[in-house]
């Protein structure tokens, strides 16, 4: 598929304001919708509230440059995000031993298989042939506790949370795509209710750097399904979404590009960037802009925005900061039902490997720890074992 090449004149058609509008709205929902996720990620690996102001003004800029970049260099909508299931593989997985720079040593392992996965074409033969029940499964394996904190929170603080869950709720009802933006918005003005507002002066934006640790388990244990989870349910999706409407970019230069960018802006703090699937839909879709070569530009557009959102996140991360855990939790849960819904059907639709993948699922949501190890690993290694032998018996 070829596209127009972009032009001075062509960027001044009254025709390009949709896609701009387009990709603005996608950053800005995709921005409120999870960032709480992300922060409360980096918390749980031991992360400082300016530790963590730092992974995400990272991933706001490197995201949004790449966006930029890969789509006017192939005209398609390319668009980049965190990865928010990796950041709900943090938070359930916890802090590891030695404290946040282990946890980014794990995140440069992450990044570095991406790039191996864009390079070494036998590798990222070897990933995508992981079961996808099994990946599935253990996703929701991940996402099971976190998405249980909307309830515990109206249990334990119910004139906080009930509010925020029924905003959730009613905007669901009327306007699917902006129900967690409604949560995250209700929420905000409750604690602001009871919480001082973080000194303007102490949330400049700013990048803070740490030195990686390496550690063999946390490398197994967070990095490897870090990894795993970005493909599975990142990348995987991303490409989908692309290819429904007609776009086929190589995979392989995109992964090399964004493990590249993974592993060099792990030091300050950040996960995974990966391609987007929700956002992506909003800006390669016929809302961005009727004419398929155009849609490019919605891409452009959100790449920009996520790099001004990114000039905020310090703010973002003090007020989170001075906020009750609880119901940052239940907020990032509400924001992730979706992805548990959409991960559990997916886990349990073939009923031959449906023991499987209930293995992994609960091995997963047990939260064991082996050996340094996080649950993530081991539900997956005892998913993939009972597989095998359900294959040899049949042999």
């Amino acid at each position: 598929m070829t596209f127009p090449a972009a032009t001075s004149s062509g960027l001044r058609q009254p025709g390009l304001v949709q896609p701009i509008v387009a990709g603005m709205l996608a950053a800005v929902v995709g921005f409120a919708s999870t960032f709480a996720v992300v922060l409360h990620g980096f918390s749980s690996m031991g992360a400082t509230p300016g530790q963590a102001a730092s992974g995400l003004t990272a991933l706001c800029l490197a995201q949004g440059l790449l966006s930029v970049g890969l789509s006017l260099r192939r005209r398609m909508p390319i668009v980049l995000a965190w990865s928010t299931p990796g950041s709900a593989l943090l938070a359930s997985t916890g802090m590891p031993e030695g404290g946040f720079a282990v946890a980014t040593g794990a995140f440069l392992v992450a990044g570095l298989l991406i790039l191996l996965a864009g390079l070494w074409r036998p590798f990222g033969r070897a990933v995508s042939a992981i079961p996808p029940v099994l990946a599935n499964a253990m996703l929701a394996g991940v996402l099971l506790e976190i998405c249980l904190a909307p309830m515990r929170a109206v249990g334990v603080m119910p004139a906080l949370a009930l509010p925020v869950v029924l905003a959730w709720a009613v905007t669901w009802r009327f306007a699917r795509l902006y129900a967690v933006p409604a949560a995250v918005a209700v929420a905000a003005l409750l604690i602001l209710l009871a919480t001082p507002l973080p000194a303007l002066g102490d949330v400049a934006p700013h990048l803070e750097w740490v030195l990686p640790q390496a550690e063999i388990g946390a490398a197994i244990g967070i990095g490897l399904p870090l990894f795993l989870v970005t493909m599975a349910s990142q990348n995987v999706p991303g490409l989908a979404v692309l290819h429904s409407q007609g776009y086929r970019p190589q995979p392989g230069p995109i992964f090399a590009v964004t493990g590249a960018a993974s592993a060099l802006i792990a030091p300050l703090g950040a996960h995974s960037v990966n391609l987007a699937a929700i956002t992506a839909a909003l800006c390669a879709g016929p809302d961005a802009h009727p004419e398929t070569g155009r849609r490019w530009v919605a891409a452009v557009s959100a790449g920009l925005t996520y790099v001004l959102l990114g000039l905020g996140t310090a703010f973002a991360a003090a007020f989170i900061a001075a906020s009750p855990p609880l119901l940052i939790t239940a907020v990032a849960g509400l924001a992730l039902l979706g992805s548990l819904g959409s991960a559990l059907m997916a886990a349990m639709a073939n009923e031959r490997d449906r023991l499987a993948a209930t293995l992994t699922f609960a091995t997963t949501a047990s939260g064991l720890a082996l050996f340094g190890i996080g649950a993530a690993f081991w539900g997956l290694l005892a998913g993939s074992g009972l597989m095998l032998l359900d294959r040899l018996r049949r042999s």
